[in-house]
């Protein structure tokens, strides 16, 4: 469908749809709001009539219209496994909230499907298209900082109304599946995929059940590289990673959720003193968007990128190989999709083993 504008549909009125995505997809070229359909009548009328999309009486009734090329899934995390297969199965191209699941074993099942149906399925990291992320990678890839030994990741916020479905546990709430995979994917990104979890501790809140904190160690065996992770959501925010190596250091803050007018400043220090490199503003969210639109339109599936998460090291299905970490394949392959996946389920594992539980 090169050249066509994608006719999205809409699963489900979560507050990040309609306060970031909705209002991103009505300015970005290539893409338009077609269908909508919620649990809330009274919303996707509102939301219908805000966009010139048609209002559905159900999430099947927009896998079944034949106008709708691809449909964006924010419903809780428990529940994507479910509706992004049905998307799959209908034909449609798939923009999902992230945690693309929570189960590795449905993730990988889910990017074969896609891949195999050639099919768009991409998990929604907006910060991985921020050009800031391609500025830290350059100047590591020069030798800013020496032979990288650690990497240090946190994301934290406060806590949220009493009500938020992150509190609860049959929706896949928690402070991992929701903040700490965000770090998690940063790792990723800065050290590769080939990494293991050395260690883990989760804080969880007995009277909802879900883990409100926590922190995992993380290492590359190929040459003792580690990333240290924090993550929690009854927290200050924090949003900042830190990269040192053996002769400087690199901090970038406002590392996951800049405002489309913050200017990035990456603070490097060397034997020479500290250096500021200031960067231009970027608005993530529409660069996301404009990534999936421009992955339907081109027809791409959803790839199998086993390299570098930014695509450096590609080769797959989605366009081949790129030096650009901020574009199309910016961390979003169903391989690192996998990982991601895999990685998350060894914290659990791990953090359940400190507390004297059987980490198999």
């Amino acid at each position: 469908m090169t050249g066509r504008t994608v006719r999205l549909g809409l699963l489900g009125a979560a507050d990040i749809a309609v306060r970031r995505i909705l209002p991103t997809v009505s300015r970005a070229p290539g893409i338009t709001l077609t269908a909508v359909a919620s649990r809330d009548p009274e919303r996707v009328r509102t939301l219908a009539a805000a966009y010139g999309a048609d209002a559905l009486p159900d999430y099947r009734a927009v896998l079944a219209d034949p106008r709708v090329d691809a449909v964006y899934v924010p419903v809780p995390a428990a529940l994507h496994a479910d509706w992004v297969r049905a998307a799959l199965e209908a034909g449609k191209h798939v923009l999902a909230e992230k945690p693309l699941t929570t189960d590795p074993r449905t993730t990988a099942e889910l990017v074969a499907l896609a891949e195999k149906s050639g099919l768009v399925l991409r998990e929604n990291y907006l910060f991985v298209h921020h050009p800031q992320h391609r500025a830290v990678l350059d100047l590591i890839a020069r030798g800013a900082v020496g032979e990288v030994r650690a990497v240090s990741a946190a994301f934290t916020i406060p806590p949220r109304p009493p009500a938020d479905i992150r509190y609860r546990a049959d929706l896949g709430g928690g402070a991992l599946l929701d903040v700490g995979v965000y770090p998690l994917r940063a790792a990723q990104l800065l050290l590769g995929p080939a990494l293991r979890v050395a260690g883990a501790v989760l804080r969880t809140d007995p009277a909802r059940g879900v883990d409100v904190g926590g922190a995992a160690m993380l290492c590359r065996d190929a040459d003792g590289a580690i990333a240290h992770l924090t993550f929690g959501m009854e927290h200050r925010y924090t949003s900042r990673y830190e990269v040192l190596g053996s002769t400087g250091r690199l901090l970038l803050d406002h590392a996951f959720t800049p405002p489309p007018d913050h200017r990035p400043v990456l603070l490097l220090e060397g034997p020479d003193g500290v250096r500021r490199h200031e960067l231009e503003p970027y608005d993530q969210c529409l660069g996301g968007v404009e990534a999936f639109a421009r992955a339907v339109g081109a027809g791409e599936a959803t790839g199998d990128t086993t390299g570098d998460p930014t695509g450096r090291t590609g080769g797959g299905t989605t366009g081949g190989t790129t030096d650009d970490p901020t574009g199309d394949e910016a961390g979003t392959s169903g391989a690192i999709s996998t990982r991601q996946a895999e990685l998350t389920a060894d914290i659990q594992r791990q953090a359940q083993y400190a507390v004297g539980g059987d980490a198999r």
